[in-house]
């Protein structure tokens, strides 16, 4: 899961705009996926003071040696989104395809954003294209960082 160069930023993953009930799930639900999909999962939940909520901190192993860290908050009936920290592009797509393809119930449910693109003025998530593989979400994740990082 290496560039030439691995931009590190923040990737964060969201429903429709408008939709952010789409994905029909619960801090439970998604802790019980990603303890299936990730056994070396670390977990833990503790409140947030944005929306007084209750958020998922977690850390995967989404290819043999390379952890990543996250943050969930998914309070029905409307507000969900997952954060990736400090991770490049090749780590932000294994997560997004395994998100796509095994977590939201259908795959066009997904949008992302990264926190360079944000500080740059892109001024709200893309949506991740419902079809393609680690490779190819990637490269995309790459060229998306690359309009960027300037």
């Amino acid at each position: 899961m290496t560039t030439e160069r691995d931009v590190r930023t923040h990737f964060s993953f969201h429903p429709p705009e408008g939709d952010g009930g789409a994905w029909r799930a619960t801090l439970e639900s998604l802790e019980r996926a990603l303890r299936e999909a990730f056994p070396e999962l670390s977990v833990e939940r503790r409140g947030s003071g944005v929306r007084g909520t209750t958020v998922l901190d977690f850390e995967i192993e989404p290819a043999p040696g390379v952890w990543v860290d996250g943050t969930a908050a998914l309070t029905p009936p409307d507000y969900a989104y997952v954060v990736l920290v400090d991770a490049t592009a090749d780590e932000a797509a294994a997560f997004a395809v395994w998100l796509r393809d095994s977590f939201v119930p259908a795959p066009h449910l997904v949008r992302f954003a990264s926190s360079l693109a944000m500080a740059n003025g892109a001024e709200s998530p893309e949506p991740l294209p419902p079809g393609g593989g680690r490779e190819a979400i990637g490269g995309l994740l790459r060229r998306h960082l690359e309009a960027f990082d300037h």
